[in-house]
């Protein structure tokens, strides 16, 4: 396993192996690797000659100093847990290596989808995923990347991002990975008390009665049902519960024919932010 600091020294590499016509799949990251990030490089490598897999904590994504401090950094656990899949190579560059001294966003226009959920609370958050994913689309030239669908919206904007800038990478959604409990993975999670760990399945238990509901009852009287299970909670507080159309992202008023629909939730355990989100069927 290569690991390289320098976008000069990956450039290389990929080249090297790009004249090689290897193929080239590539898993972003954050860091804080659990066994979510682990089974998309594995699906990865099934499909790719070659797998990439950046570590990268991104200071323009986050609308809150306080979560960027204290986002977890286990460079050492990480690497070791990539070699446990073979990954090939590592990227782990410093901000100064990215941004240099312009530690700033570019600002992208994703036809709206940034001003649903995420966006109505997180201000600037996918102007900088856009930029980094597309900085590293740039670097990396992948054949094809990697995301997990527990940050679905994520996903539309950034499949959004390469249509728009016509990139030449395939953008492949993975389904989420749960613990045996239901909940969702996250880096966030080993942040949160035993008390809030033991209490954070009922999301996930809450979005598969959503989805029972679905079949039967009407958009208005799930969305009062959601808040009143959560009202139940005291260890859990309910951001925002929506149920939207998948490819605009709009949130349903109510149920129309042809369309797809997903219920998307973001609840507080304290202070860790969590979210999820499960496809509907009528």
């Amino acid at each position: 396993m290569h690991i390289f600091s320098t976008k000069k020294d990956l450039i290389n590499c990929i080249l090297t192996h790009k004249a090689n016509n290897r193929s080239i799949g590539f898993v972003p990251t954050m860091g804080a690797l659990h066994k979510g990030h682990l089974s998309l490089i594995s699906t990865a490598k099934k499909k790719n000659d070659i797998v990439v897999v950046s570590i990268f904590v991104n200071p323009t994504q986050f609308d809150n100093v306080e979560d960027l401090k204290k986002y977890p950094k286990t460079l050492e656990k990480d690497i070791k847990l990539l070699k446990t899949v073979s990954c090939d190579i590592v990227f782990t560059p410093s901000v100064e290596e990215i941004y240099a001294e312009n530690i700033v966003s570019e600002t992208f226009s994703f036809d709206g989808l940034e001003n649903q959920m995420e966006g109505k609370f997180r201000d600037g958050h996918f102007n900088g995923v856009a930029t980094i994913v597309k900085t590293f689309f740039e670097i990396v030239q992948p054949n094809k990347a990697y995301f997990g669908q527990k940050d679905f919206q994520q996903l539309q904007i950034i499949k959004k991002m390469v249509k728009k800038n016509r990139l030449p990478v395939k953008i492949k959604g993975c389904p989420i990975y749960r613990d045996e409990d239901g909940l969702a993975m996250s880096s966030r999670n080993i942040r949160m008390s035993k008390e809030q760990r033991e209490v954070a399945p009922f999301i996930y238990k809450t979005l598969k009665k959503v989805k029972k509901k679905f079949g039967t009852k009407n958009v208005t009287e799930i969305n009062e049902w959601v808040k009143d299970q959560f009202k139940k909670q005291p260890l859990l507080e309910l951001e925002y519960f929506t149920i939207a159309e998948e490819k605009t992202l709009e949130t349903a008023e109510i149920k129309e024919s042809g369309k797809k629909y997903r219920a998307f939730i973001a609840v507080f355990a304290g202070k860790i932010r969590l979210i999820d989100n499960i496809r509907l069927k009528k």
